[in-house]
């Protein structure tokens, strides 16, 4: 069964009892009451963006908040996982302090997964640990980075190698960002929402092929859905293992090759599309171990392409995927914890998947260019 969404919030409570709430909007008008209930009157606000969402929305989200809050500011940066990192972290740092931030004060992440991931990472360590709100715009940082408190940069080479664990306030997420979302970035998001249904809930993944058309009509209850949903299962993922010292490691599908490849393709891939390759390659390692059948790693695989999603790429060394592989921060004991499914709606997590069967994943979704000739 489809869980309905049907007070627009949902509650995320960890053991400790701290909680937060996701909330499901279609607009920000709700914005400023909600923050209020956060946040006193005399606190500084600073609505951290980047400068592809800020000439959408954080005039508007700023005047909005002014009308009940003194000190609301605006940090934009440059959009791209380019910007994720240190240098872009210590100009915010420096901007909150020119503007004499307290520890009392706020962030709000305005954007997608580059954007949360940074404010949250700059939540965390100035001054020891702000407050913030995510505000995700992007379809994928709605259903997935916006959730769960992991936050971070990239380090040289390495992605989301330096972070922190840091729950928001908040997450407001307002459907109409939508609208504004090119195709091939809702695209990217659908990666996403497929891996959540391929590792806990093979009823929503069925949902999602059922629901194909109105999917990508955008049908505004069919979104909503789907946004209930992809958000519920991470919710019960992450409360029951918030700092991922086990079963959370199960979001990582697709992620360690993933991961590998967007980093081989300097991040000219976007995220969701390299979580998708990479999903295919661990079903693909699925089916050899005989978890999956035949048919159904071709249904995992082929169901990516009509949600505009890849399933092949070119260009790549494999073994230089695999090599970037071993840098993945999910290494333990110097092995990696491979995702893997043992059918649609149900991953485990495979300690001792080789270096063989790793490369035999990426080889399956590698376009040679003698396979360009064929």
């Amino acid at each position: 069964m489809i869980t309905e969404c049907k007070d627009n919030r949902m509650q995320v409570v960890f053991k400790d009892g701290k909680d937060y709430e996701i909330l499901f909007e279609n607009s920000f008008d709700n914005l400023t009451e909600e923050v209020k209930k956060l946040a006193g009157a005399d606190r500084k606000l600073c609505i951290i963006t980047d400068e592809t969402v800020a000439g959408l929305y954080a005039e508007q989200v700023k005047s909005l908040l002014e009308k009940e809050f003194s000190g609301v500011y605006v940090f934009a940066f440059e959009a791209g996982e380019k910007s994720k990192n240190l240098e872009i972290v210590q100009k915010v740092y420096t901007y909150l302090i020119e503007k004499g931030f307290e520890r009392k004060d706020m962030l709000l992440a305005l954007g997608g997964g580059v954007v949360g991931d940074l404010t949250g990472f700059c939540a965390a360590t100035y001054l020891r640990g702000v407050d913030f709100i995510q505000i995700p715009t992007t379809l994928l940082s709605q259903v997935d980075s916006s959730i769960g408190g992991k936050t971070g940069v990239d380090f040289q080479q390495y992605k989301n190698m330096v972070g922190a664990f840091k729950m928001p306030r908040l997450v407001y997420i307002n459907t109409a960002t939508l609208d504004s979302l090119p195709p091939r970035e809702f695209a990217c998001g659908m990666g996403e929402v497929m891996k959540a249904g391929l590792i806990k809930d093979g009823n929503f993944y069925g949902w999602l092929i059922n629901s194909l058309y109105e999917i990508q009509d955008k049908d505004p209850e069919t979104i909503k859905l789907l946004l209930y949903n992809s958000c519920d299962i991470k919710r019960r993922v992450v409360e029951k293992d918030p700092f991922e010292q086990g079963e959370r490691a199960l979001l990582n599908l697709g992620h360690t090759v993933g991961h590998a490849i967007e980093k081989a393709k300097n991040f000219t891939l976007l995220h969701g599309e390299c979580v998708a390759l990479g999903c295919v390659a661990a079903a693909f390692i699925s089916y050899k171990r005989q978890m999956l059948s035949f048919d159904e790693y071709y249904e995992i695989r082929d169901m990516f392409v009509p949600f505009g999603l890849p399933i092949t790429v070119e260009d790549i060394d494999p073994d230089e995927i695999l090599k970037l592989t071993k840098n993945d921060k999910k290494m333990n004991n110097g092995k990696i914890r491979f995702i893997l499914l043992k059918k649609i709606g149900k991953a485990v997590i495979e300690p001792d998947v080789s270096d063989e069967e790793v490369l035999a994943g990426i080889r399956e979704i590698y376009v040679s260019d003698a396979d360009k000739l064929d």
